[in-house]
């Protein structure tokens, strides 16, 4: 296959991969062939639809190597649903009785793009596939190659997103901050809210970390400092339903005893009965485009942190979120092995004008694989079962 220009474009929310990832592929186009054009959509498909981009220049070439050392994105992101035309037109981004596939379809034509790399979670890859789908019944061939950006760890069928290893390490250390809170007022409960709407990895993840982190370090003993005050007492994620009030009873003998608890706890834990709350005292609940619950207006963690004040006989509560510390960070060693494999197979993907999305195959023994698309799907769940993070809940004392 000729390929003459090459597009990239991120969309979402951020994960600690993205700039990386624009980078790695500069990097690996560059090295194949450095006359490949290369543009960048800006802010994801708002960009794409309303024609802006940026072109990759020598100079952008030769310092690509910088992008691995940041966060964010820096071609900017959006959450953007092609086929929600109704969100599009009140956006501004196409007009009224315009087809949003239509006119992204007319743009990259415009643009002579041959292939187009999308790095986002399954939202943004399933709309590239939707893309690629129009642009074949209508007669433009397109070669799509995504790569799976998510912090929550929840594309189906791959293994391991990019991203998701930084944010439970980042969540880590926003815990080593946030839990020295305990000691700032007596019988202190402190939830600290992970993102993760429907999958729970982050958390498990980022409570695995943080408690292990606990138990290397050294507390001078006898002059109170309890090393038990540093820990993490209780994980809720959202495929665990325990017993709340049992759990209440744990948490409040821990709470007389050391005088805190400690909760890490899922975004999207305990979204269901809140919804159901709302909905039974007549409210309507937020949604975004993509027919979402809006966490940050529902909150959760505020939710959570009420419910428990009272059973375990808190004196002050405090809620404090990791997500955005922990998403907006420049990607750690294990990541950037990941996102290193996953460009270089994505570049040769789309030389060879093969589209899917880039990632380790759970269905295909884990194979590193350009998975076809009608595969790609999101909301993959975490598995509460699996050895380490079982280990985890019985260190705790929790069942």
């Amino acid at each position: 296959m000729t390929v003459r220009t090459v597009a990239l474009l991120t969309a979402g929310g951020l994960a600690p991969c993205l700039s990386s990832a624009v980078g790695g592929l500069i990097e690996k186009y560059t090295a194949q062939d450095p006359d490949i054009r290369i543009i960048g959509y800006l802010d994801g498909y708002a960009g794409l639809l309303q024609g802006r981009s940026v072109e990759v220049t020598p100079e952008v070439r030769e310092k690509a190597h910088l992008f691995h050392l940041r966060g964010g994105s820096p071609i900017g992101n959006s959450r953007v649903k092609l086929t929600n035309v109704a969100d599009a037109v009140k956006r501004g981004l196409v007009q009224e009785g315009q087809n949003p596939l239509h006119v992204a379809a007319q743009q990259l034509s415009t643009d002579g793009v041959d292939v187009l790399h999308t790095i986002g979670g399954d939202d943004t890859n399933t709309t590239a596939a939707d893309l690629a789908a129009y642009l074949h019944e209508n007669g433009y061939e397109l070669t799509v190659v995504g790569l799976p950006k998510t912090i929550d760890n929840d594309i189906v069928p791959i293994r391991q997103s990019l991203g998701a290893w930084t944010a439970a390490e980042q969540g880590s250390i926003f815990a080593r901050n946030i839990i020295a809170e305990h000691s700032s007022n007596p019988r202190m409960l402190i939830v600290h809210e992970v993102m993760g709407r429907n999958c729970g990895w982050l958390t498990a993840e980022t409570a695995r970390r943080y408690h292990a982190w606990v138990g290397e370090q050294e507390f001078v003993s006898g002059f109170g400092n309890d090393p038990r005050c540093w820990d993490v007492h209780a994980v809720y994620v959202p495929e665990l339903h325990p017993d709340l009030h049992a759990e209440a009873d744990r948490l409040k003998a821990l709470m007389d005893e050391i005088g805190c608890v400690n909760i890490f706890l899922s975004e999207g834990a305990g979204v269901e009965e809140i919804v159901a709350e709302m909905r039974a005292r007549g409210e309507d609940v937020p949604v975004d485009p993509f027919g979402h619950v809006q966490l940050d207006k529902v909150n959760p963690g505020a939710w959570f942190a009420n419910q428990f004040a009272e059973l375990v006989g808190a004196e002050k509560k405090m809620v404090q979120k990791s997500g955005y510390f922990s998403r907006s960070a420049a990607p750690n060693a294990e990541d950037l092995a990941l996102i290193d494999t996953c460009t270089t197979l994505a570049v040769e993907s789309a030389l060879a004008g093969t589209s899917g999305v880039i990632g380790h195959d759970e269905e295909r023994g884990d194979e590193l694989r350009c998975i076809e698309f009608p595969r790609i799907a999101g909301h993959k769940k975490f598995d509460p079962q699996v050895a380490w993070f079982q280990e985890l809940l019985t260190s705790i004392g929790q069942q």
